[in-house]
């Protein structure tokens, strides 16, 4: 195990005191575009069942963790704080870790996994399982404690769908980023009604209530004033704040916020259908049930526009074996339960060996 590269971030280590007996535990990250959450977590017996409350000893919040919005070495950063915040504030260490489950946006490919993996290794010891998905992942099993089977769609910042078939196929839709069009996302969704307010300033398009709405929220006077305020700091998260005020104005009939509401649904059911799809989750007359976990700032209810509402409405009408699952924990918790459900295979195995 190396020491970190700009500073003392393990040093906390020293400080504690020697224990015999300290319980072995789990690390659970989801690591996302807006902000990165870790938990420790107890490793809980085998056989078993899992509880309905997960015990949580520790957890930390840091920032963005996607290296293709901040950059290897911020994201690296990052990712290493935030574990050894939540190994010191549960009173652990590194020593006591039994695996860990980083869930990453941008984790797209196997190089992107086998980079994160060579990385955790000069972090922890060699007998630490380690594991890396993408944030997706995370997501799914925080709706399913753990086990990956059905679709998750996540729509907060930023979107994607991703699913699982019992046999471990995996297939996946959108989460290229906004420049590749992930519409329906909170991006997507805020970037629509920008263009939408200079369009109509312009005269290239209708009058919408989106333009003394966004106005004021920003505490701008005109719509020029958009241009400087957008390409100031381009942020993914910056542009996405500015949904709830396409939510209101749509909810208050405006027709040009409506449509681009009403755009993004379909966007979103499309990305399901097409994971649904790949791997024939809803059987060879498409009325089989399977889950469908729904995750992210943007599918929340509102007073009337109800977005993860109208995309449940939308993918029900071909799959209505599609079981809508709000998670009762976090994609953090997810992680680390995902972990867990790994480390019980292995447990498994082995005792079958003997």
């Amino acid at each position: 195990m190396k020491r970190y590269r700009n500073g003392e971030i393990w040093d906390f280590e020293q400080q504690m005191p020697v224990s015999h007996d300290a319980r072995d535990v789990i690390l659970g990250l989801d690591g996302g575009t807006t902000s990165t959450v870790c938990i420790c977590m107890p490793i809980l017996p085998f056989s078993d069942p899992l509880p309905d409350s997960v015990p949580v000893l520790a957890r930390a919040v840091a920032g963005c963790s996607n290296h293709n919005s901040v950059g290897e070495a911020a994201a690296r950063e990052t990712l290493e704080q935030v574990m050894a915040e939540a190994l010191a504030k549960s009173g652990s260490n590194r020593s006591a870790v039994r695996a860990v489950c980083l869930a990453v946006s941008g984790v797209n490919h196997a190089s992107d996994q086998q980079r994160i993996l060579d990385w955790l290794r000069d972090i922890f010891p060699n007998d630490v399982r380690l594991y890396v998905q993408n944030d997706a992942v995370a997501a799914l099993a925080c709706g399913t404690m753990g086990k990956l089977h059905g679709c998750v769609l996540i729509a907060g910042t930023g979107t994607i769908a991703y699913g699982f078939t019992e046999d471990g196929r995996d297939a996946r839709a959108a989460g290229a980023g906004p420049t590749l069009g992930d519409w329906g996302s909170g991006y997507g969704i805020a970037a629509q009604a920008l263009t939408a307010v200079i369009r109509a300033h312009d005269g290239r398009g209708p009058h919408t209530a989106l333009t003394s709405s966004i106005l004021e929220k920003l505490g701008l006077s005109s719509p020029d004033e958009l241009i400087g305020w957008t390409y100031a700091d381009p942020s993914w998260a910056r542009i996405a704040a500015l949904v709830p005020e396409v939510v209101s104005c749509a909810e208050a009939g405006d027709e040009v916020a409506n449509k681009i509401l009403f755009d993004s649904v379909e966007e979103l059911g499309i990305s399901v259908k097409a994971v649904v799809q790949r791997l024939d989750l809803c059987g060879p007359d498409g009325k089989d049930s399977f889950p469908l976990v729904m995750v992210g700032g943007v599918l929340e209810a509102n007073k009337r526009w109800d977005i993860g509402k109208e995309v449940i409405r939308y993918i029900s009408k071909d799959y209505p074996g599609a079981i809508p699952i709000i998670p009762k924990v976090e994609p953090a918790v997810g992680a680390a339960l995902l972990a867990w459900n790994c480390l019980m295979k292995e447990s498994l195995k082995e005792a079958f060996k003997c």
